[in-house]
C-alpha cells in the first residue's frame, strides 16, 4: 500500500485526463494509471467487468505496454482488477461472499475506530468533520454523483486519519475502493442522502464522546449499506432496475 492510493480518492482523475508525456518517469506513469483507474472505479465511471485494453491505455497515457502492465498488476493486487490468461485485464467482479466479508471487516474495524476516536477527538477535528459533512451535503444538493461518492467514502478515511494512524487510513482507502466496486456490482439502494444523514449522527455522538453510541451507529450504518445490496436476487423488479443508481458508503 502507499500514500498515493489514498490521494487518488481525493483528487478526481479519469481515463480521459491529460496523459503524461513520454519522458515521464516509469514509476510516476505507473502510479498515474493506477490512480486514474482507481478513481474511475470509485466514482462509478468504470463498471465491474469492463475490459481494460493494454494498448488503448498505453496510447492514452503515452507510455509503453510494460508500464501499463505494471499498473494493472498493482491494481490486481488491490483486488480492483482481474488478470485472466489469454483474456487480459478487466475491472474485478466481486463475489457475493467477498461483498459480505468486506462488510464484516468494515464493521469490525470501523466500530473499534470510532470507539477509540471518542477518547481522543479534539474540537478542531470535530470542526473539520462538520466542514466535510457540509461538503457532502453540497455535493448531494448539486447532484454531483462523482463528488458525493468520493466525499462519502472519504468520511471514513478521515476518521481513521484523525487517530493519527496513516497505515490505517491507507488500509481504509483500499477497503473503501473495494466497497465502491461491490456497490456497483450489486447496485445498493442505500441513498447518498441517507448515508450522509447517518454520517451526521455519527459525528454528533463523537462530539458527545459517547463511545458506545458511536460504535452502535457505525455498525448500523454499515449494516444498512449491506442490507440494501441485492446479494440474493431471486426476481427482477423492473422499477428498481430502471431507476438511477444512487449508491453510497
Amino acid at each position: 500500500m502507499n500514500t498515493q492510493k489514498t490521494t487518488a480518492m481525493k483528487r478526481p482523475a479519469s481515463l480521459q485526463a491529460a496523459a503524461p508525456t513520454a519522458s515521464a518517469a516509469p514509476a510516476g506513469s505507473t502510479q498515474r494509471i493506477v490512480e486514474s483507474i482507481t478513481t474511475a472505479i470509485t466514482e462509478r465511471r468504470l463498471m465491474p467487468g469492463t475490459k481494460l485494453t493494454e494498448q488503448k491505455i498505453a496510447d492514452l497515457f503515452k507510455v509503453s505496454r510494460t508500464v501499463v502492465r505494471q499498473a494493472l498488476n498493482q491494481l490486481s493486487r488491490d483486488h480492483l482488477v482481474t488478470l485472466a490468461p489469454g483474456r487480459g485485464a478487466s475491472v474485478a467482479v466481486p463475489s457475493v461472499q467477498e461483498a459480505r466479508q468486506v462488510s464484516e471487516v468494515r464493521a469490525m474495524v470501523e466500530t473499534a475506530l470510532v470507539r477509540q476516536l471518542c477518547a481522543s477527538i479534539t474540537d478542531l477535528q470535530l470542526k473539520q468533520l462538520r466542514v466535510h459533512l457540509q461538503g457532502e451535503q453540497d455535493a448531494i444538493r448539486r447532484t454531483d454523483v462523482p463528488g458525493r461518492t468520493r466525499l462519502l467514502a472519504d468520511f471514513h478515511i478521515l476518521l481513521a486519519r484523525m487517530l493519527g494512524n496513516e497505515v490505517l487510513a491507507q488500509w481504509m482507502a483500499d477497503l473503501l475502493n473495494r466497497s465502491s466496486l461491490i456497490s456497483l456490482m450489486y447496485q445498493s439502494s442505500h441513498s447518498a442522502e441517507q448515508s450522509h444523514n447517518e454520517h451526521v449522527q455519527i459525528v454528533d455522538v463523537l462530539a458527545q464522546r459517547d463511545a458506545r453510541a458511536a460504535a452502535r451507529l457505525m455498525e448500523q450504518h454499515i449494516a444498512s449499506v449491506q442490507r440494501n445490496l441485492r446479494l440474493d436476487p431471486h426476481s427482477v423488479d423492473l422499477a428498481a432496475a430502471l431507476q438511477p443508481f444512487d449508491g453510497a458508503l
